[in-house]
């Protein structure tokens, strides 16, 4: 049997915005839910990223010197049986997986009663599970990570108890980078508000105002 694949958007090696510690940050492609006010909109459709094999994406994963591994999307539960053997492989390899999901973790737990692909196998090997869907009416100001109030930090595992232990001073960050051809790639959460105001402000400093 050939490995399950996954389709991934971006990848990112080492991230101190997307979850506690040093992690690297892997996004895929595709999600079914599109709530309104996404931070990725463009991560909708299927169409686009690239393919990997979850044994390749797993390896390349280890070598990155960050302490976890995050999943978001898109949507990581519609592509549950590549990403559940990339969890695997990333935490016996010492370390613990966050993922992020946009439906409920009632709804998860239904979906693997009823048998769908991978969804139970990725959350036996998910250490915390941040999950529900936006909404742009109930924005979370004082929960890092998480984009609205509803949402659910759900601890899967013993593994790393300090992982949802988020009011030991954990905030918001975001990060922003720009490589040589000058492409700038934010990633992280901030609310509306405050990412237009630092894009402004990133915006000025680009034009020598400030």
């Amino acid at each position: 049997m050939s490995e399950p694949a996954v389709t991934v958007a971006r990848y990112l090696a080492t991230t101190t915005a997307e979850g506690p510690g040093t992690r690297t940050a892997v996004w895929v492609q595709g999600c079914t839910i599109r709530c309104a006010g996404c931070f990725n909109p463009d991560l909708f459709p299927t169409e686009g990223g690239t393919r990997w094999s979850s044994a390749e994406l797993a390896a390349r994963v280890l070598t990155e010197p960050a302490t976890g591994l995050t999943l978001l999307g898109g949507e990581p539960f519609d592509q549950a049986d590549g990403l559940a053997e990339v969890a695997r492989r990333v935490r016996a390899g010492g370390r613990s997986v966050l993922t992020f999901s946009g439906y409920t973790h009632a709804a998860l737990r239904r979906a693997a009663a009823a048998g769908r692909p991978g969804v139970a196998d990725l959350l036996a090997a998910t250490d915390l599970l941040i999950a529900g869907p936006f909404l742009r009416d109930r924005v979370d100001h004082d929960r890092p990570w998480a984009g609205s109030t509803n949402q659910e930090f759900v601890l899967l595992s013993d593994r790393f108890p300090d992982l949802v232990d988020w009011r030991r001073g954990a905030v918001d960050r975001i990060q922003i980078d720009v490589d040589r051809s000058g492409t700038v790639a934010v990633n992280g959460w901030l609310d509306t508000d405050r990412l237009d105001a630092l894009l402004a402000d990133l915006q000025r400093i680009n034009s020598g105002l400030i």
